[in-house]
């Protein structure tokens, strides 16, 4: 960590020994959550309100915004990819985040884990969600937040859908509330949900929850409209977007996505420059190493890594 710190305060200097960052490339392993919640925490107070500028690039990130896939191994951050939606236990947090920060990525980062871990009943549990989120309170990343290797804070997938949740779609008041949660915890951190903002939208105003997420399936209709409509919806509503493919299921019937379909929705995305990450739905090595869509996603990472980067707070 030392040795980190020294290297981003003289990185101005220091241009020449890129054996630095080879060296850190290969010092952790990709982590998984693996932990059972805690007692539930007393609420944190509100946050103090102060002002920070947005974070700043990454030391080796290339620019642009990041693109990449849910759980994208460490090992695969590279020109082809440089950003994920990664969930990581605390305790190997942040030699993760040295390895992905050393391999030019960006991470929007899961806390909670596995919504197992947070229903009662079937149904959403605050209480016990804000017990998964806290155990990352004893965790120092706060250096990860400032330079922008991680993006955002993934609140919680798929709120609104009631075959989620037990019948019970998680209201924008308790979104709101999560945000705020994390918000009080890591003030710089901005926060974010997997639903269209269209989904969430409820009778206020978000103050806490800063970007909603917009993942296209061939049932969503012509990419161009869809991504002119989510733009539109949470641009009224004050929040940035995230966007992505389901590759996984994303064709028709719910098939996986050929190349070719990856790569004619991924640039009808990609259009906008309104988003500030493009992650896919998921990491599937064969998927994704067969020729044609590798050549698709260097396409896609040009056009990514050619648009004006953007905070994810709205």
């Amino acid at each position: 960590m030392t040795q980190l710190l020294e290297f981003a305060r003289r990185a101005a200097r220091l241009r020449a020994p890129l054996f630095v960052g080879l060296a850190m490339v290969f010092s952790a392993c990709n982590a998984t959550d693996k932990l059972s919640p805690s007692d539930t925490p007393a609420d944190t107070p509100e946050p103090t309100g102060a002002t920070v500028d947005d974070p700043s690039l990454a030391v080796s990130f290339r620019g642009g915004i990041p693109i990449g896939t849910f759980h994208l191994p460490t090992s695969q951050f590279n020109s082809q990819y440089n950003g994920a939606l990664r969930n990581i236990w605390p305790g190997a947090l942040n030699s993760e985040l040295r390895s992905i920060k050393a391999r030019g990525g960006k991470i929007v980062l899961m806390m909670a884990g596995n919504e197992r871990w947070y229903k009662t009943n079937g149904h959403f549990d605050l209480g016990k969600w804000k017990a998964r989120v806290a155990r990352f309170r004893g965790t120092n990343f706060s250096s990860y937040v400032r330079d922008g290797t991680i993006i955002a804070h993934y609140l919680i997938d798929e709120p609104t859908d009631p075959a989620n949740w037990g019948g019970r779609p998680i209201s924008g008041a308790t979104l709101e509330e999560m945000a705020r949660y994390s918000k009080a915890l890591w003030p710089n951190m901005p926060t974010v949900v997997r639903a269209e903002a269209g989904l969430i939208r409820w009778s206020r105003t978000y103050r806490y929850l800063d970007a909603a997420w917009a993942q296209y399936v061939t049932r969503k209709g012509d990419p161009i409209r869809y991504i002119h409509r989510v733009v539109s919806d949470a641009q009224r509503m004050g929040l940035g977007l995230v966007v992505g493919l389901n590759l996984t299921k994303g064709g028709p019937n719910k098939t996986k996505m050929s190349a070719t379909q990856a790569r004619t929705v991924g640039l009808a995305l990609l259009s906008s420059s309104y988003p500030c990450a493009f992650i896919s739905w998921q990491y599937d090595a064969r998927q994704l190493s067969s020729p044609a869509m590798r050549t698709t996603m260097s396409l896609l990472r040009s056009r990514a890594q050619n648009r004006s980067q953007r905070s994810c707070r709205g």
